[in-house]
């Protein structure tokens, strides 16, 4: 079938709105009718060959829409039901069969191969000519995808599904890394380093956490005053002040868990110095390919804890869902971060989110 997309054909190249061929659903595909999808980093440093993936392509992997076909085999969703498209897992590795999905031994194919599983790529140009699928399973940047069922989301009835794509990855990451890796305990600290779309969500997860004192730190006033919003008990302008020694201040000490949402080197090392003994630096951030980051021998023999974390951990769908139910009650307002562009103005995004201008730029379909 024919369908409309954002094609990168070289690296470091545009994002072009050109019409190319998908296949029809063959055996355990579902496809997708895409509503909307997020832009995130991810694919940006994708094009610029940061994260592998063969080019030409098509990318995108913050997808939402409806079932409109599946594939033999296809069982768990149903033509005409509105799904969030998440992480693909290859579901029969050590690390799936264990609970950890996120960290299946197959991701990197997964979500950078450019095919299925098995080898082919569902996208080419209408001449023909080869494009890589399947960027995070989906490939979103397109009126319609191709996935699996097992990473896709049932959505709730009362919520736009157009909304809820970003939920599959830099909300869930943000979130997840709160909920499911750090788990706070009673009365703990936690601070977060960057306020764009991952740490403004991690924010909203410690608000609903058993964490008391949340700090946010940031660049961006606005972003900062959007934290507080959101359930940041503090917020630190590192513009003006230096963010260790404001946490210290704040929290009578060190932290006792910092999230490095940025991938900024030097910003790493100010969240690996804002926890001691015991506490936790979580990594969140995605830092070029082949960047090395220090830290303190002596404070970090005592205890600490540096960490990463990917996608949110555990179970993506478990996750998302959560994460939809917190958003019906009024406990994770993420649609404070997002604003809608259509597909051909997908340049217009990316500008507005690598300057600061948009928290989460949304690319609407043209159907």
């Amino acid at each position: 079938m024919r369908i409309t997309a954002a094609v990168v054909e070289e690296l470091h190249g545009p994002f072009v709105v050109r019409e190319v061929e998908l296949d029809e659903p063959g055996p355990g595909d579902v496809l997708v009718k895409v509503a909307a999808t997020g832009f995130c980093h991810t694919d940006g440093i994708a094009r610029d060959g940061d994260l592998p993936f063969p080019l030409p392509g098509v990318l995108g992997h913050e997808g939402a829409g409806t079932v409109v076909a599946v594939g033999d085999g296809v069982t768990g969703v149903r033509e005409g039901q509105d799904v969030v498209l998440g992480w693909p897992s290859c579901g029969a590795c050590r690390n799936c069969r264990a609970g950890e999905p996120r960290y299946c031994l197959r991701m990197g194919e997964l979500v950078g191969g450019g095919h299925r599983l098995d080898g082919a790529s569902a996208l080419r140009g209408t001449d023909g000519s080869p494009l890589a699928s399947h960027f995070f399973g989906q490939s979103s940047f397109g009126t319609y995808a191709m996935t699996t069922a097992s990473s896709l989301v049932p959505v709730p009835a009362g919520l736009p599904v157009e909304l809820l794509g970003p939920l599959a990855c830099g909300l869930a990451t943000g979130a997840g890394a709160v909920l499911n890796t750090l788990r706070p305990e009673p009365g703990s600290s936690i601070v977060v380093y960057g306020a764009g779309t991952v740490g403004l969500a991690a924010v909203m997860a410690a608000r609903s956490s058993a964490a008391t004192t949340v700090i946010a730190v940031d660049r961006h006033a606005g972003r900062l005053r959007l934290a507080e919003g959101l359930g940041a008990t503090h917020t630190v302008d590192a513009t003006e002040t230096d963010p260790v020694a404001a946490v210290t201040e704040i929290c009578g000490g060190p932290a006792d868990a910092s999230l490095d949402c940025t991938g900024n080197l030097a910003v790493i090392r100010q969240a690996i110095d804002s926890v001691g003994m015991l506490g936790t630096a979580l990594l969140i951030g995605g830092a070029p390919a082949g960047a090395e980051f220090t830290a303190d021998h002596l404070t970090t023999l005592w205890g600490k804890t540096i960490r990463g974390t990917l996608g949110g951990s555990g179970h993506g769908q478990q996750l998302i869902a959560a994460l939809m139910d917190l958003h019906l009650q009024g406990r994770f307002p993420f649609d404070q971060l997002v604003q809608y562009f259509p597909l051909d103005r997908i340049e217009d995004a990316v500008e507005a989110s690598y300057s600061g201008a948009v928290v989460k730029p949304i690319l609407t379909m043209p159907h």
